[in-house]
């Protein structure tokens, strides 16, 4: 069970969604074989109760084959099954017609005709609900129903099942085959949507990337651009002087060496506020964006007093933390808690959702990836907690929890008298 449990949680929201619509057409063919094979089975004589039920079972084997390659050709991963539609399509026909023909001139009896009878309209409504599957128009989806319904009556009458009767099956199709046409085309839709959602999120964070990539480069251009046209400029007017054996040649070349360094000093200027994370920012950064998510978080303490350099290293652990939350589980709560004690602060992100194996422990004793799966993450986390004295554990916390504890102490940075 252990296992089962684990290869669901592995499993994305998405994967979750179309594993469950599959399971569930493929529990329509059992339905089917449970609501109409048994009762006739029990009902007719035992020749034709075998019959009935191999005709049933044969139809519902046929109509789990085409469903799940009508679900493969919705999600792009083969060609529309033509040709499997059309012959679920001939075997519905044919198992229909041949109940019929057995109610009418099988073996005599109230029995039979209600097992045939149930066998006609049931793989009629069965199959018109695994058809639409395979069909994207609406029309096709509403002339398989009205035809399928229109064809029990059709059939049904000449056959010799009296004119009522008729009519009366010939609804019962037409609502039953309707009911299940729906359901298959909004199960489609849903997983259409849950795919679609899913990859809009990951453009979404993208978009984000590019963005701030974008941005440190407008910085470095404004800072860089003016800079480098006066370095060249002043550059060859020195050698031009140079070239005359004219003394000012120095002089330009000094302020080329003072424009030099004041664009090194902006330059370090603007990658060390590129680098460094507000935690305030970050934390309310932290909520917006889970709850954006559709997770349920919760952030508690405040960051008033701490040092510049703990909020930055802390900030970066909340912004690593909040990606793996997003992109690596399926989590639908997370609590962001901030708290002093015994001269630390102490910074704690858990969640549930966890997917994929426990990570391993590494020689210090703190939790990190598991050995071929990266962990560039975690271990730059830890590279910024040890600038300021600070530890760094990651692993689970419980059944399907997972937990990020950063200590930082505050003796280091002159604000151990910080109380939270």
């Amino acid at each position: 069970m252990r296992g089962a449990g684990g290869w669901w949680r592995r499993k994305s929201t998405p994967a979750k969604v179309e594993t469950y619509t599959r399971w569930s057409f493929h529990f329509f063919s059992v339905i089917e074989v449970l609501s109409i094979g048994l009762p006739a089975f029990a009902q007719a004589e035992t020749g034709l109760a075998v019959w009935l039920m191999l005709a049933v079972c044969g139809h519902a084997g046929v109509s789990v084959v085409t469903a799940s390659r009508a679900l493969d050709w919705t999600r792009g991963q083969r060609e529309q099954p033509v040709r499997l539609l059309w012959v679920c399509a001939c075997v519905t026909a044919a198992v229909a017609v041949a109940a019929v023909v057995l109610a009418e001139h099988g073996p005599d009896g109230a029995d039979t005709e209600a097992a045939a009878g149930a066998v006609f309209g049931g793989v009629l409504v069965f199959g018109a609900g695994t058809l639409a599957l395979g069909v994207r128009d609406r029309r096709r989806v509403l002339a398989i129903v009205g035809g399928f319904a229109a064809g029990a009556g059709a059939v049904a009458w000449p056959l010799g099942m009296p004119g009522p009767a008729a009519a009366a099956i010939a609804l019962v199709v037409l609502l039953g085959s309707a009911f299940l046409a729906f359901t298959s085309v909004f199960s489609v839709w849903l997983l259409k949507a849950v795919y679609e959602l899913d990859a809009a999120r990951e453009t979404r964070a993208r978009l984000a990337v590019a963005e701030e990539r974008l941005r440190f480069g407008r910085d470095l251009h404004d800072v860089l651009g003016r800079n480098l046209a006066v370095i060249a400029l002043k550059s060859e007017l020195a050698v031009q002087l140079a070239r005359r054996e004219r003394p000012e040649a120095v002089e330009q070349m000094v302020e080329v060496q003072r424009i030099a360094q004041e664009s090194q000093r902006e330059v370090r200027d603007v990658v060390r506020g590129y680098r460094e994370a507000d935690l305030g920012a970050e934390l309310a950064g932290a909520r917006g964006v889970l709850t954006a998510a559709g997770i349920d978080c919760e952030v508690t303490g405040e960051t008033d007093g701490l040092p510049g350099e703990v909020q930055s290293a802390l900030g970066w652990v909340v912004r690593e933390a909040t990606t793996n939350v997003l992109r690596h589980g399926d989590a639908g709560r997370c609590a962001v808690g901030l708290r002093m004690t015994e001269g630390h602060v102490v910074l704690t992100v858990e969640n549930d959702g966890v997917a994929g194996p426990a990570p391993e422990r590494d020689g210090s004793g703190q939790a990190g990836p598991a050995p071929g799966r990266g962990g560039s993450g975690l271990a730059g986390l830890r590279e910024r907690l040890a600038a300021v004295d600070g530890t760094l554990e990651a692993g689970p916390a419980g059944k399907n929890e997972f937990r990020v504890v950063a200590r930082v102490p505050l003796a280091r940075s002159g604000a151990s008298g910080v109380t939270a």
